[in-house]
C-alpha cells in the first residue's frame, strides 16, 4: 500500500510530519508485508508516478479534500511524527481515520 506523509525536511530520515499547508516536501512510502519497501519523496503530492491509497495527516482540522476527492483513505497522526513511528502506527493499526 502506498501511504503519503507531508514532511517538513528533504531527509526523509530525520523529517517530521507537518501540516499540509506548511509541507515542504510530500514522502510517499510503500508499505509490504510489514515494513517500508520504497521511500520517495516529490514537492507535489500529485507528482509521483505511482497512485498513493492513504494520506496521514497530523490533526483532524486539516484540509483534506483533494485527498478525499481521489479516493485516498486519510488517517491522522495525532502523536506520532517520525516517518518510523508512523509506519509502525500503520502497522498496527494505531492511525486514526479521520473524524468528519
Amino acid at each position: 500500500m502506498y501511504i503519503l506523509i507531508p514532511m517538513d525536511s528533504e531527509d526523509l530520515q530525520e523529517a517530521c510530519i507537518t501540516k499540509v499547508n506548511d509541507v515542504k516536501v510530500w514522502a510517499q512510502l510503500l508499505v509490504q508485508e510489514g515494513k517500508v519497501a520504497q521511500m520517495k519523496h516529490n514537492s507535489d503530492w500529485s507528482a509521483f508516478e505511482d497512485r498513493s491509497e492513504a494520506v496521514v495527516v497530523m490533526d483532524d482540522n486539516e484540509y483534506v479534500w483533494p485527498f478525499m476527492e481521489q479516493n485516498m483513505m486519510v488517517l491522522v497522526a495525532h502523536t506520532q511524527r517520525s516517518i518510523d513511528d508512523i509506519v509502525e502506527a500503520f502497522i498496527f493499526r494505531e492511525l486514526n481515520e479521520l473524524a468528519y
